[in-house]
């Protein structure tokens, strides 16, 4: 077997900025492909397995699901699927990034108000936050 351009799995966990366990699950959710094994039985990646876990890292720090991802390796290997259905996905999320802000943005005005109402002296046990938050 041509090893030359194969990576073990500590190799590729570092390249790819993940531990091994990462890889390994990664693995056995369909994510990265199965690798081939050396005589002695080591995983021995290609370099299909690099693109795919550089694919699948990007798209988490965009915010996508291993779910999500999943679903997105799917569509590019399915056939009638197009640029839209990944448009669509993409859309989708920007539309659940914009609900997050919202939702964020709500809790921060929340956290200002109620931090505006404590004069940080005193004992906590008249702290206006924490009775606030004890408030039903």
């Amino acid at each position: 077997m041509e090893t030359v351009n194969l990576l073990t799995i500590g190799k590729l966990a570092e390249r790819g900025g993940v531990n091994i366990q990462t890889v390994r699950y990664y693995e056995r959710r369909g994510l990265i492909p199965k690798p081939k094994r050396s005589l002695a039985g080591y995983r021995l990646y290609d370099e299909e397995a690099i693109k795919r876990l550089g694919f699948v890292r990007k798209a988490q720090l965009l915010g996508f699901s291993l779910h999500e991802i999943d679903e997105l390796l799917a569509l590019r290997m399915q056939r009638g699927s197009s640029c839209a259905d990944i448009r669509r996905r993409a859309n989708e999320k920007i539309a659940a990034v914009d609900e997050k802000l919202s939702e964020l943005s709500r809790i921060r005005t929340a956290l200002v108000k109620l931090a505006g109402t404590c004069q940080g002296t005193g004992p906590t046990s008249e702290c206006p936050i924490l009775e606030a938050l004890d408030e039903q």
